[in-house]
């Protein structure tokens, strides 16, 4: 029973665990801005535009009420969720994506010192002009590194 305490422990001490439950605190403060935004400020400017309020839009169908305007406002809060995860996981990946750089990609092709066309860089004739090329040497780790 000790050493699950202490897996347990070392689990939610980690910093993925406690990165997580910070975001869940935040994502539920998040939440009720948005209702609030909906709620309170879209929902009426929408109302004022077709005359009526959207929480009260519904319709009864054999006795059962579908509220189909509640509905709606909670599309709106999906979508205006959605669009902020989308910003803030695009400028994250941004700002994370600075600071590394792309390795540039070994070469594939070389020219022919003859006839100058395009050939594959393991070619030992040139397939164009028939040359025989001189064979490449390839490069020492000491020459790699060189060139990092």
């Amino acid at each position: 029973m000790k050493k699950f305490f202490e897996e347990f422990k070392k689990f939610a001490f980690k910093g993925n665990a406690l990165d997580m439950a910070v975001a869940v605190v935040i994502g539920a403060s998040f939440s009720a801005i948005v209702n609030s935004l909906v709620n309170d400020i879209i929902s009426p400017i929408i109302g004022l535009l077709v005359r009526t309020d959207f929480t009260d839009l519904s319709v009864n169908l054999f006795g059962v009420n579908i509220a189909y305007g509640s509905f709606i406002m909670q599309v709106i809060n999906f979508l205006i969720v959605a669009f902020v995860l989308f910003a803030v996981i695009k400028s994250i990946n941004k700002v994370t994506s600075l600071g590394k750089k792309e390795k540039p990609k070994e070469p594939t092709t070389k020219k022919c010192t003859y006839c100058l066309s395009e050939i594959s860089i393991e070619a030992t004739r040139c397939p164009h002009c028939t040359s025989e090329l001189p064979k490449m040497m390839p490069k020492s780790e000491a020459e790699k590194e060189k060139e990092e």
